[in-house]
């Protein structure tokens, strides 16, 4: 059976998106089969910044009993599958989002990683994307309001009884109005498994419609999701340190 990983945020627009999207490519061109599910139903994002904006069937489908999870299953062009969800206004009601759980464990029965991409916030939808987690991965920027929501993620996920796998910091710039790496590790009592860099390849990669990872390889970016995704399978990654911790650490 796959490991479902569900990557949640406090506050929206700090790279969770993007963040469930690169672990899966990674993940997946680390030979692994991953299922990326889009269970941000109200602002749904994976479709459209895969290139499948608009298809058949949709999550939304699966939750209203209207179609099985098999038929909204689609793959991309890199070999990464997605389940999207609709973009269409009319599909915005009467889902039972109480199916999710069940649905990530059907899934789970074709895949090695299920990686849900979970709405911002503590709505129901959040809620029941996390009951069907194994792992929760919290994704936030450096700033102190998206590192204060995600500490709420933390809490409200960890008084459900289940696993924070780790924290990714996104867009970091070594700013000084940045809260420091130290202080948001300390604040969220969570280990920080990858720290992505500002960088323009994700808006570039955008543009096409596909993974930064697959788009940029060679980018920093891109080597830090690879990272991730060699920590997610329990690699060790050797941490740069510089030359004076390397010699006297």
């Amino acid at each position: 059976m796959a490991r479902i990983i569900v990557i949640n945020s406090g506050k929206g627009g700090v790279g969770k998106t993007t963040t469930a999207i690169n672990l899966g490519a990674s993940l997946n061109k680390l030979d692994k089969e991953v299922i990326i599910v889009d269970a941000n139903l109200n602002t749904p994002n994976i479709g459209l910044q895969l290139g499948a904006p608009i298809v058949p069937i949709t999550l939304n489908h699966v939750l209203k009993g209207k179609a099985d999870i098999e038929d909204a299953i689609y793959e991309h062009s890199s070999g990464t599958k997605i389940v999207p969800s609709s973009l269409s206004v009319k599909e915005l009601t009467k889902f039972n989002t109480k199916k999710i759980p069940e649905i990530a464990r059907k899934l789970s029965g074709m895949c090695d990683f299920v990686i849900i991409d979970s709405a911002a916030g503590f709505g129901e939808e959040v809620m029941a994307a996390l009951e069907a987690s194994e792992e929760i991965i919290i994704v936030t920027n450096p700033e102190m309001p998206a590192v204060t929501d995600a500490l709420k993620a933390v809490k409200v996920a960890r008084g459900m009884g289940k696993e924070i796998r780790g924290v990714v910091v996104t867009r970091h710039r070594n700013a000084k109005y940045e809260m420091p790496l130290s202080s948001i590790k300390s604040m969220l009592e969570a280990q920080i498994i990858g720290v992505i860099p500002e960088d323009k390849a994700v808006k570039e990669a955008l543009t096409k419609r596909d993974a930064v990872v697959h788009t940029h390889p060679r980018s920093r970016v891109s080597r830090k999701y690879h990272e991730i995704a060699r920590k997610v399978l329990g690699e060790k990654i050797e941490e740069n340190r510089g030359f004076w911790g390397r010699l006297f650490g």
